[in-house]
């Protein structure tokens, strides 16, 4: 299933990039051989307007989320390595692309961000355009809109889960799709594999004492974060670094609960059971698991 996320600031044509994209891949499958694999690649295209999902939950941060993770449904239901999906959004946070990120290359197949690189000022002018329009399916509440613009992460190419990043701004007529096309399907048509991560692999555990230091290691990591939180005072934020672990633990604004921890830890331990993981490797699988939850 390759993957293509839409990333931009509200009111920026994303839509519009997405329907050029879709058309122009429907078009490319249909030349192709009635033999050839790509022939039998589906386009799906998810977006607020298809999940029936109003502009107004960006109001209300639960409402947000509830949404976020609708999006997320949607997309994992259709994923295979048969179908493109163009998951058109702002996508705004980088948790939430590195999810998707995630689950694409748990498939084994290839992925993108397309980043909708519209001036902020010429969203502002399109989103009033839009709240005047009563045809329109609306645009965003300026409060909402200058937040959503405020908490903007833009896509790194740097970063493995926003690569390869391509961009389309106001004065390209098309998205740069031939050669978002390569990317995900490769100009020969064979279609691109792509590695999977470790901590997706499911290999027989071989150590005796694999599912003890699996629980013992991601115990003692909780621990650590508590007793963090609390010589803080229970305040949010910090970096806590994990022994043998070059990446910190990046925790959120707001404090988590012992609950909450251990919810997360269990999920981990249900996903790794049968992994055959070194001591150290566990810890940095934990703590990248750990920033992409605290992320969410």
């Amino acid at each position: 299933m390759p993957l293509v996320l839409i990333s931009g600031y509200p009111s920026a044509g994303k839509t519009t990039r997405a329907l050029q994209l879709k058309q122009h891949l429907e078009a490319t499958i249909a030349r192709a051989p009635a033999d050839a694999r790509v022939s039998r690649l589906k386009v799906h295209l998810i977006n607020d307007q298809a999940l029936g999902v109003s502009r107004s939950v960006y109001h209300s941060a639960r409402a947000e989320k509830d949404a976020r993770a609708e999006q997320y449904s949607a997309v994992k239901r259709v994923l295979s390595r048969d179908d493109i999906v163009i998951a058109d959004g702002m996508n705004y946070i980088k948790g939430f692309r590195y999810q998707l990120y995630c689950e694409a290359k748990a498939l084994q197949t290839p992925s993108c961000v397309l980043h909708v690189g519209t001036p902020a000022d010429r969203c502002r002018e399109n989103n009033r355009k839009l709240l005047a329009d009563r045809d329109s399916h609306g645009g965003y509440a300026e409060e909402d809109f200058e937040n959503l613009i405020f908490r903007y992460e833009e896509p790194n190419g740097m970063t493995r889960w926003d690569s390869p990043l391509f961009v389309v701004v106001d004065e390209d007529a098309t998205p740069p799709c031939e050669q978002i096309w390569d990317a995900l399907v490769g100009s020969d048509g064979k279609m691109k594999a792509v590695k999977p991560n470790l901590a997706t692999v499911l290999k027989p555990a071989s150590e005796q004492n694999y599912l003890y230091e699996l629980d013992k290691t991601t115990s003692d990591i909780v621990a650590q974060i508590m007793t963090y939180q609390k010589d803080h005072q229970g305040e949010g934020g910090g970096e806590i670094q994990v022994p043998d672990v070059e990446k910190p633990i990046e925790l959120p604004a707001t404090p988590m609960s012992l609950p909450q921890l251990q919810r997360i830890r269990r999920q981990f331990l249900t996903m790794n059971r049968q992994h055959s993981l070194s001591k150290a490797r566990v810890k940095q699988v934990f703590v990248d698991y750990l920033n992409s939850e605290f992320l969410r």
